[in-house]
């Protein structure tokens, strides 16, 4: 039996879009509109401390009760949700197969021979999923073809279901965020050649997850230990601030687009709090410098051409102007309500809209047909 994460084969059903992160849940349901899409439903609540943390559920019984409150409150009477593990929790690989093989004899490979090849642990201790994508001839003229293997382990599998159990929701699609965030923005993606990768920098509350997407498929992934939640600390210690776990102050500012060193000998005032800030966001354009670098490094004829951000930190003020200037790559803030012509009750901000992308793309799985 295939197991449940189904990231890739589910079907759609009604239901609604549900994001868990260490700060919040999100929920989305989207409804067919014209040439695009309507947010019939929206809602967020926090999440306190102690509940999810670093891409773990750490108290079940206490998030099913986060999950029924804000259903109750918001009068959601759906029963099906699609939800998403963080990419940090997930095994992304792209393997190439022979050709010849037909779908039962390809699934065995995959499943029992190929994936073990792949994975940290034990096959039996891990949920796996697969899609074929397109052919291809290999250097010695082989024809094969490209599958996409998704692997979680079972342990964080069995938390995400039993926690909507507890909730009385039945999880209809299980995929993995960075999945749901490229489903949001795919039709950015499609303006790239097969030659050309986009790096999609998805600033959460405490990381950042870097996919290299090549063809709408993500061929590279890494997690890096810094987020909103780290440059907010910074920015609240060098101001003497209580430390909070909402962006909102970082949020309001705006992030010089000059090289933060050369403001000092110009005369321009920089304070304490901003320069804390910069250093951290120093320190991810570092990561993401020795991210794309590795990439490239292993992948011959391929170019990026593109950095989008998303993320509640990927709509910094300016952000995408800074790694422009630092890392030579043009960069943009994804706008989901533009990029699917989503019809809104009420406007949602700029510097708020990259950090939608994941719960949007949740929701689009369960919009009905």
């Amino acid at each position: 039996m295939l197991n449940r994460l189904k990231a890739l084969l589910a079907g759609k059903s009604p239901g609604v879009g549900l994001e868990i992160t260490p700060e919040r849940l999100n929920l989305a349901q989207l409804s067919k509109h014209k040439q695009g899409y309507k947010l019939t439903k929206f809602c967020t609540t926090e999440i306190p401390e102690g509940i999810f943390e670093e891409g773990k559920i750490l108290d079940s019984p206490r998030l099913a009760e986060l999950i029924q409150e804000m259903l109750k409150e918001n009068k959601i009477n759906t029963k099906r949700v699609a939800t998403a593990v963080p990419m940090r929790e997930a095994i992304i690989r792209v393997i190439p197969i022979p050709a010849e093989l037909d779908d039962e004899e390809l699934r065995d490979m995959v499943l029992n021979t190929e994936a073990a090849l792949y994975l940290p642990y034990p096959r039996e201790e891990v949920d796996l999923d697969y899609q074929k994508l397109g052919f291809f001839e290999d250097e010695d003229g082989i024809e094969k073809v490209q599958v996409l293997l998704v692997a979680t382990r079972k342990e964080v599998t069995d938390s995400y279901m039993d926690t909507f159990q507890q909730a009385g929701l039945e999880v209809d699609v299980l995929e993995i965020n960075s999945f749901a965030l490229i489903r949001t923005i795919r039709e950015q993606l499609r303006q790239f050649s097969s030659k050309e990768a986009a790096v999609l920098v998805d600033v959460e509350f405490d990381n950042t997850e870097i996919a290299i997407v090549v063809d709408g498929v993500p061929q590279f992934s890494r997690t890096v230990p810094i987020g909103t939640y780290q440059m907010q600390n910074a920015l609240s210690r060098a101001m003497n601030l209580p430390p909070s776990r909402n962006p909102e102050i970082l949020q309001g500012m705006t992030i010089p687009v000059t090289q933060f060193d050369s403001l000092s000998t110009q005369g321009t005032a920089i304070n304490p709090g901003m320069t804390a800030l910069m250093r951290v966001l120093g320190e991810l354009t570092d990561e993401l410098r020795r991210s794309i670098n590795f990439y490239l490094n292993q992948s011959e004829e391929l170019e990026v051409v593109q950095m989008l951000l998303a993320g509640p930190g990927g709509g910094l003020v300016q952000l995408d102007e800074y790694l422009t200037h630092r890392l030579s790559i043009p960069t943009m803030q994804v706008d989901p309500v533009t990029t699917l012509a989503l019809e809104l009750d009420k406007d949602i901000p700029a510097v708020q809209r990259p950090g939608l992308g994941t719960v949007l793309g949740l929701g689009l799985r369960e919009v009905k047909a």
